[in-house]
This record gives C-alpha cells, structure tokens and sequence, in this order.
C-alpha cells in the first residue's frame, strides 16, 4: 500500500549554503530507478542514508536502486531510457555525449577527483617526479593513462622512463604482490583508506594536486530528452539525496548502517573509514546549491580531453551539465 503523503510538502534544503526553499507538490509515489556505476560502496553512502531517513519517500519517490553487470552500463542504460538515473563520471558523460549518446550530468555526487596514484614506502615514491624509473598499474582505461603522462609531464619525468602495465581492476593486488610499484586508477578514499587500515603505509599522490584538471569523480547522469518530462521527479531525488547527506554528516555511523544493511558483504570500519572523509566532498562549495558543478572546471577538463585526443570532436561541455535541477535552482 502506497504511503499517503502531503498535498505541499515543503523541502527545507540545508546540506548547502545560499540555496532556496523547494516547494514541491507530490502526488502519490512516482516511481524513479538509479543505477549504481558499482557494487553499493561509501561513495553512495548519501544515496542509503536518503533511503533510510524516508526522504525519497517524503519526496513522494519510490526509488530501486539498481547494480550494474557491466560498469560501462549505466550511462548507455539512461541513453536508452531503461532507467531514470545513474551513477557514473565526469569523463565518462563528455565521452558518451561525444559518441552521440544523449546524456546529460544533472549534479554532482562526488565533488573532486578520487582518483589517485598509490604506492607503499618501499617504492619510495613521494611526488611524482619519483615514478621515474617506476612500473605503474592502471585498469587499462585510456583516460588513466592521460593522465599519467600529464602527470609526468607537469614533473619533467620522461614518458619512456615509465612503464605502464595493465591490471584492470586488480589494482591494489598487484600492488601488494609487486606486480607494480604504484597503481593509477585506485580511490584514495576507498582503497587508500583500506591499505591504511592494513598497516600498509600507502603514499598518494592525488591526480588534481598533480596537473591534472580537477573534475566531479561521480555525477548523477540522466537522459536529456527526458529533462522536460522527469524534471521535478529528478529535482526531487537530488533534494531528498543532499537531506541524506545531511544526515550522514549529523550522525555519520547511523547512516551508514542503511549501506552496510545493502551490502552485507562490506568491511564496516572501512565504509565508516572512508564515509568520514569522504563527507566534505559530498558537500557544495560555500554559497553553491547541493550538487553544484562548476562551469568553469566542465571547460577545463574537456578541453583537456580534446587535448589527449580522448574525444572525437570539439566538446561542448556547457551542454554535458545542467545545474537548474538542484535544489533552490531554476525556480
């Protein structure tokens, strides 16, 4: 039986500074569907604490989250309408929109790159000019491996004097078995936080700390011919996903126990581990409504695409992002 709700229900957005008031009208429970860009981690931490706090619900939002099969799946599955959201990467919507795909970054989940070069001590790598001479793993993405070589260019160390080697996903294995010396492509907030828990000292070196283009790690995707219709049910999931980050920073433990109950299968000290430092990057810059992607950043990192050669055509990033569906926006 559906949850009778408010004829007004007024959302009171305050994960963020400088936004306004939403007054939404739900009737009945809408359905939306999510899917997730990997197994439920930290990193979604805000998407279960909003499940668990009843705001999707409040907001007059059945939400399924869904896993994906297939990591490359959720923003060819929002292209072709067979879910409402999903989960995936900033350089991940320029490349989609650049293959013809009609997707469009409705907000950001995760505020600044995760991404990061790790190694442990005996590598003695502690910038990047130490990679010289280094053996470093990435996932086998072409992006990754842009951003090595920005990186080792932006320290003067020859590209020839580094060896790339692909161990798709099984970064942090090949690290620990030496396969490699550092891997590119692991989370300092996740993996970095897991080798940390392990006693294993990890160095990181962060990709925008390094001459890399900042960029959002996580965007919330959605079909841009879908924006017209779907408009107030997604401005409706944001909303109630930034109270859901408000509740993991007023009570970071609690919430997280909506995540772990998904995932049974999670380490909790390392989830609650790495929700905690996390957390300031789920938040806005000071003055910017929840979800706020920066115009600016967008035009940098896809003219730094361009730039690699990793999009066909010239990007037109203002079009890859669309901000009026955060809360307090385009009223």
């Amino acid at each position: 039986m559906k949850r009778v709700v408010p004829l007004l229900l007024l959302l009171l957005v305050a994960a963020g500074c400088g936004e306004k008031e939403d007054v939404l009208e739900p009737s009945g429970s809408k359905q939306l569907s999510l899917m997730l860009d990997y197994f439920p981690n930290a990193d979604h931490a805000g998407i279960y604490a909003a499940k668990a706090g009843g705001h999707f619900e409040q907001a007059g939002l059945d939400v399924e989250i869904r896993q994906p099969a297939d990591p490359a799946a959720p923003i060819k599955q929002v292209a072709a309408g067979r879910v409402d959201l999903a989960i995936s990467y900033q350089p991940e919507v320029l490349r989609a929109r650049d293959e013809g795909l009609n997707v469009v970054a409705v907000g950001a989940v995760v505020q600044k790159p995760l991404t990061s070069i790790i190694s442990l001590p005996e590598a003695k790598i502690r910038e990047p000019a130490d990679l010289k001479g280094k053996t470093v793993g990435t996932a086998g993405i072409d992006y990754q491996s842009a951003y090595l070589q920005t990186i080792l260019d932006e320290a003067n160390v020859p590209r020839d004097s580094v060896k790339e080697r692909n161990v798709g996903f099984s970064l942090t294995p090949a690290l620990l078995t030496g396969k490699v010396d550092a891997v590119l492509g692991a989370f300092w907030n996740y993996e970095g936080v897991e080798l940390r828990l392990k006693d294993k000292h990890p160095r990181i070196i962060r990709m925008d700390e390094a001459g890399v283009p900042t960029y959002n790690e996580l965007v919330l995707v959605a079909n841009a011919d879908a924006l017209e219709r779907e408009g107030d049910k997604i401005r409706a999931f944001i909303g109630a996903l930034s109270r859901g980050v408000r509740d993991l920073r007023t009570d970071p433990d609690k919430a997280t126990d909506a995540l772990l109950e998904a995932n049974p299968d999670l380490d909790p000290e390392l989830q609650k581990a790495s929700v905690e430092v996390t957390l300031p990057l789920f938040v806005a810059p000071p003055g910017k409504p929840f979800g706020w992607q920066d115009p600016d950043e967008w035009e940098a990192f896809a003219a730094w695409m361009q730039e690699k050669n990793l999009l066909k055509n010239p990007p037109d990033a203002r079009s890859s992002y669309d901000n009026s569906l955060l809360p307090g926006s385009g009223l």
